[in-house]
């Protein structure tokens, strides 16, 4: 048996050792028109900050390695021009421009994708960059190593956009970042990403949200570039870092008459096989349907493309043994002292398809208070407002996101409600965790609004409600209320409202706020036992509130 797979990294060299571990006697040639194999596209921003102090660091793999280690004919500088799928052959060309043919039994495409770099004027200057792959890396690191390099406007807020914008901070630099959207990261729900957006601001990162990019400029004294924005304004910069998404590298599939998706994904079926049965594909390049929402959707995930390379390697060894049921885009970011988590699907995202859901936002301590160092970790959950099944969840705070976050992604690919978070048994001691921990907390919660027993608002409701209609009632202390409140709430201490309750107006609606919720959750139902009938607690309390509702790095509206 010969196996081709075109594609060395991540998915490609995984599937060419899994096949080697399958099959001693097959053939097995892995074509890569890079230089290298096998690395860690997720590292390169911290090779840059100097995180990662050395560059071999990155290379899980060498070509020279997985030859001795696997016996696989790796050939790197050499390009995949053609498939010629009626005698099952594929035309490479390599590097000193000689062109061969190479048969097949069974074909891997794993060609990844390629950063979107728009026609925009300007667009070719030699400062603007992307960063996918190591030449990108070894550009960045260069420039930033050899020039004088102040000031770097990042166009894009995703994942890698604000890792970079940190490791370049960590290098000194001045970091811009422009987003077209309204918030940072793009899979969160804005109130989740807010937190993200202030803590950016925090660390003196610039951010221009809502902003388009309309071209580039070379600099008249000095060798950088001013970026042009939609608004008229100029931001100057050294270097510009385009990061503002990927786009499936299909050609060579779409030349060979494969099925693509809509968004120009290679179609694969549970056995990761195209429309061609000896052709399989797995990866970047993939689309694939989304087990929740049932419609197809790219992953741009290193964990996912691994496994995928695996479940192929089976396949095509082995005879379609092992099927993939798809991926909920479970993933995560450092952004400096924060750590960001997201998976399943986003309440937006919901709201564009109709479907029907709840939301509640609660922030909890990372490990028990009264141990040092305890942190907020903020949680989101998405859930059927019928059967409460977990759809989404999102995950923001200095500690414990990674462990938090993988539990719900586990739980939403299950098929779990809100109820079963209640039923998870965490590991407790006080350095890691509470008593009750911040999942459970977030299950209690969104059990109590699915069996009826608490009315929530969330702050974009709130904030376009008529205030003349509504009693906004701050239970925290007087301190906290006068240290910034939400506009036109009126200040009602917990510790008072039992001697107090009457001055409330019991035919209008009566909404509870305080710092993160809990001591709403004991107001509401003490209202709620002396017969206030129209009574709701602000989710996520005035934090959620004022970092949604506050432009990102100006101070609460008081």
């Amino acid at each position: 048996m010969k196996y081709v797979l075109i594609g060395g990294v991540a998915g490609g060299a995984t599937t060419a050792a899994r096949l080697r571990r399958l099959d001693e006697k097959a053939e097995i040639v892995l074509i890569e028109r890079g230089d290298y194999i096998s690395y860690a596209n997720c590292g390169l921003p911290y090779y840059i900050g100097g995180v990662i102090a050395q560059r071999d660091q990155l290379f899980a793999q060498t070509p020279e390695r997985l030859r001795a280690f696997f016996n696989i004919d790796v050939r790197i500088r050499t390009e995949a021009i053609r498939i010629d799928r009626s005698c099952q052959e594929v035309v490479v060309r390599s590097a000193d421009g000689n062109i061969e043919s190479i048969h097949y039994d069974k074909l891997l495409l794993s060609t990844g994708a390629r950063a979107i770099k728009p026609r925009l004027e300007g667009i070719d200057h030699e400062r603007i960059v992307t960063l996918r792959n190591v030449p990108d890396t070894d550009t960045i690191k260069r420039l930033v190593t050899e020039h004088p390099i102040r000031k770097v406007t990042i166009i894009g807020a995703g994942f890698i956009g604000l890792e970079m914008a940190e490791n370049l901070h960590r290098l000194g630099i001045e970091v811009s970042i422009v987003e077209m959207a309204p918030q940072v990261m793009a899979p969160l729900d804005f109130p989740m990403a807010a937190l993200v957006g202030n803590h950016l601001v925090s660390k003196g990162v610039h951010l221009y949200l809502g902003e388009e990019v309309t071209g580039f400029a070379a600099l008249s004294n000095s060798e950088g570039v001013a970026v042009a924005l939609k608004s008229g304004m100029q931001i100057e910069s050294d270097m510009v870092l385009l990061s503002i998404g990927v786009q499936p590298e299909s050609s060579l599939a779409e030349a060979a008459g494969l099925d693509l998706g809509a968004r120009r994904g290679i179609i694969v079926n549970p056995y990761l096989q195209t429309s061609d049965p000896l052709i399989y594909a797995i990866g970047d390049v993939v689309e694939y349907l989304h087990p929740l929402l049932g419609e197809p959707w790219h992953n741009f995930l290193a964990g996912p493309a691994n496994r995928q390379g695996r479940l192929a390697a089976d396949n095509m060894a082995l005879g379609n043994v092992a099927t993939y049921e798809g991926s909920i885009g479970t993933g995560i970011a450092q952004v400096f002292d924060l750590t960001v988590g997201a998976t399943g699907v986003a309440s937006k995202r919901l709201q564009q398809l109709n479907i029907p859901h709840r939301t509640t936002i609660t922030h909890s301590a990372s490990h028990a208070s009264y141990y040092p160092g305890a942190e907020v970790v903020s949680i989101e959950l998405i859930f059927s407002p019928t059967d409460g099944k977990l759809l989404g969840a999102q995950v923001v705070g200095a500690g414990g996101v990674d462990k938090r976050i993988d539990q719900l992604a586990l739980l939403i690919k299950l098929g779990a409600s809100v109820a079963d978070l209640v039923r998870l048994e965490h590991a407790y001691a006080p350095p890691f965790s509470s008593a009750k921990d911040p999942i459970a907390i977030a299950g209690y919660v969104a059990q109590n609004l699915l069996e009826g027993r608490l009315e929530i608002i969330d702050w974009h409701t709130l904030q376009n409600e008529d205030l003349q209609k509504v009693q906004i009632v701050d239970v925290r202390s007087r301190e906290e209320y006068l240290s910034g409140h939400i506009p036109h709430s009126i200040s009602l201490p917990l510790t008072e409202l039992r001697e107090q309750y009457s001055q409330l107006d019991r035919e209008r609606p009566i909404v509870l706020a305080c710092a993160i919720g809990q001591r709403s959750w004991y107001a509401y139902r003490l209202l709620k036992g002396l017969g206030y009938n129209h009574v709701a607690v602000l989710s996520g309390g005035v934090k959620t509130y004022l970092a949604a509702t506050t432009p990102c790095g100006a101070s609460p509206k008081v």
